[in-house]
């Protein structure tokens, strides 16, 4: 509140915080109930919770709380509630849609096959929802990994590559072209199963949004202070500057169609950035409109584990 004591000492309360709930929640003297103030300032958003309890004869105590952490995490709870419900509500519609035909009318065996087909896409979609949703909850709520695990990078990147051609082969008939640049090979001290899932779904991004015949990039590099940078660079359309800060969130799209008719969730950024910060690392993006986009984990030095130097 920016209450000095010397100043402010004895003065009437309502004279030195003069915002107007504040004032009607004196004035009403009923304080069974909290009051929250809500204010933005330069520095971010404020939630403070007052409340006066007795204290004394004639005399009451007001305890102020900062809330704002808690509303934020009531917020996102929220949101992320609404964003659930309403990349579920899409599938389920049109499969509710294609089971009430197919019990209603008589239709060729060409139809049903077809409408068939539709619902597996919607259920398969509804899978991999539920699968990200299911990989973000272990990530959250599961302690940091430790050092004892080791990855050989080449080998977690020829296993993710292998992984990423397969779904070109589906997506673009195989057309995308695959590089990676291993100039130093290392070990990466963590879980396996995380760092496949943070590097897939980067390739996984790269394929469903680089055009047929585009290019797509791996490369890993040991600095000299000791951390390693671990990037997938494409050419796809790229990605404005207003959207880069905001795609590591959940549900977050820069073209929802787009990401819709790829298969995507909305997670997969995410999950990235979650299993990234778990092994005390950092995800950087640069991305040039019209050129292509680099996705960039670095990891600290304490995560990384140089062996041979090994030319690919």
């Amino acid at each position: 509140f920016g209450l000095i004591f010397k100043r402010d000492v004895m003065q009437r309360v309502n004279f030195l915080i003069r915002r107007p709930e504040f004032i009607q929640y004196l004035n009403k003297r009923n304080f069974e109930e909290p009051l929250l103030m809500e204010r933005m300032g330069p520095d971010g958003s404020l939630s403070l919770m007052l409340q006066a309890f007795p204290f004394g004869q004639k005399r009451h105590l007001l305890l102020v709380q900062d809330v704002t952490d808690l509303q934020k995490a009531d917020a996102m709870r929220r949101d992320f509630v609404a964003n659930v419900s309403h990349e579920i509500r899409t599938p389920l519609t049109v499969l509710s849609g294609f089971v009430e035909t197919m019990q209603t009318l008589e239709l060729a065996d060409a139809d049903r096959d077809h409408y068939l087909g539709l619902m597996a896409q919607q259920a398969e979609r509804m899978q991999s929802l539920v699968s990200d949703l299911l990989t973000l909850s272990k990530l959250e709520g599961s302690p940091a990994p430790n050092r004892q695990g080791l990855v050989l990078t080449s080998q977690l990147i020829d296993k993710c590559v292998a992984d990423a051609q397969g779904l070109s082969e589906v997506l673009a008939g195989g057309s995308h072209r695959f590089t990676s640049d291993v100039s130093h090979d290392a070990q990466l001290a963590g879980s396996v199963d995380e760092l496949s899932s943070a590097l897939g779904n980067l390739l996984s991004n790269a394929v469903r949004y680089t055009p047929a015949g585009g290019r797509i990039d791996v490369r890993f590099e040991v600095l000299p202070d000791g951390s390693a940078n671990l990037s997938v660079t494409d050419t796809g359309p790229g990605i404005a500057p207003e959207h880069l800060p905001r795609l590591t969130e959940r549900f977050y799209r820069v073209d929802r169609s787009r990401s819709r008719e790829t298969g995507g969730t909305g997670l997969g950024l995410a999950i990235v950035k979650h299993a990234i910060q778990r092994h005390g690392g950092q995800v950087s993006i640069r991305s040039d409109l019209g050129v292509g986009s680099t996705f960039l984990l670095h990891f600290p030095a304490d995560r990384v584990r140089r062996v041979n130097p090994h030319l690919r």
